[in-house]
């Protein structure tokens, strides 16, 4: 996951993907094509919305870009069972990041509900490393 991630997303460290995988495995997921990952997808539930699932990151390897592979990684984690069923998703994205604003915007009519932005951090929460804002997007809420 760390290998796919690099170049494509925010880099994490190695352990952070070792640790999201050990304790959150109920809510990360990757995907396989002829054996091989091509895709993952990392979140939670925070605490506080236990309806709500947030997307840290979703990447799909380039070989495998256009096969529906993303979407069908939201909805493994979206439709998992669990005490609370998921009413809603919610990701940040970049102003610049065209493929993932379409793959939410994507989900959201697939769904057939709202989906809601708004400026979560500002360039300046990041300090001086010139990061952009990050837009969270909430869609929801569905009837599972």
């Amino acid at each position: 996951m760390w290998q796919m991630a690099r170049g494509a997303v925010d880099e994490n460290s190695p352990y952070s993907y070792l640790m999201l995988c050990e304790y959150f495995a109920d809510t990360c997921a990757l995907a396989t094509l002829d054996g091989d990952p091509v895709g993952f997808v990392t979140g939670f539930r925070p605490p506080a919305e236990p309806s709500t699932y947030f997307c840290w990151q979703i990447v799909v390897d380039p070989q495998a870009r256009g096969l529906g592979v993303a979407t069908g990684l939201l909805d493994e984690v979206t439709r998992r069972d669990a005490p609370v069923a998921v009413r809603h998703l919610e990701a940040t994205v970049t102003p610049d990041n065209v493929a993932s604003t379409r793959l939410f915007v994507g989900f959201a009519d697939r769904w057939g509900v709202d989906c809601v932005t708004e400026t979560l951090f500002e360039a300046e929460h990041f300090g001086d490393t010139g990061h952009e804002p990050e837009i969270r997007f909430r869609i929801g809420p569905r009837n599972p």
